[in-house]
């Protein structure tokens, strides 16, 4: 369904700046056209002013129609693409915190499984995070919770958290 309401933004965008577009174009041309030229003087001495006034009715109008047309459409658009990107980044926000607080209560389990010893390896593999990741958020909650670090002869890392 998302791809459907952005394409559905993205043709409605594009629409209402084609409309524009052509309004502009068509008020562009128009006022070429009634720009002076050079006086024209017919055999009786009069001075005779030409302009297609058919063609500028026509230039008028798509001027106005483009415009009536061209702003709600390209407001409509814009106004679905921001709903839809602010709904992504709602979504992206929820997942953040359910990731965080899947972690959060992973990591209070095996702190009270392990009698508050908890290895990097054990949490990276519980939490199935990357082993960067897993140490990133072992240290944060180390500063947290003032934990002794510990390394065993193998290069192990332990953290240590008064339970």
């Amino acid at each position: 369904m998302k791809t459907a309401e952005k394409l559905a933004a993205a043709w409605l965008m594009v629409l209402g700046s084609m409309f524009i577009t052509l309004s502009v174009s068509a008020s562009i041309e128009k006022n070429n056209i009634q720009k002076p030229i050079s006086p024209i003087i017919d055999e009786e001495g009069l001075v005779r002013d030409f302009q297609n006034r058919d063609a500028l009715y026509l230039l008028e109008t798509t001027s106005r129609n483009g415009m009536i047309f061209g702003i709600p459409t390209l407001l409509l658009g814009g106004y679905m693409s921001f709903g839809l990107y602010s709904q992504s980044r709602q979504e992206k926000k929820a997942l953040q915190k359910q990731t965080s607080d899947r972690l959060q209560s992973l990591f209070y389990q095996m702190v009270l499984e392990n009698h508050g010893r908890v290895t990097l390896l054990g949490f990276a593999m519980q939490s199935e995070l990357p082993a960067n990741t897993a140490k990133e958020f072992l240290d944060e909650r180390a500063k947290d919770f003032n934990a002794n670090f510990k390394v065993s002869e193998d290069g192990i890392v332990s953290y240590y958290f008064d339970v």
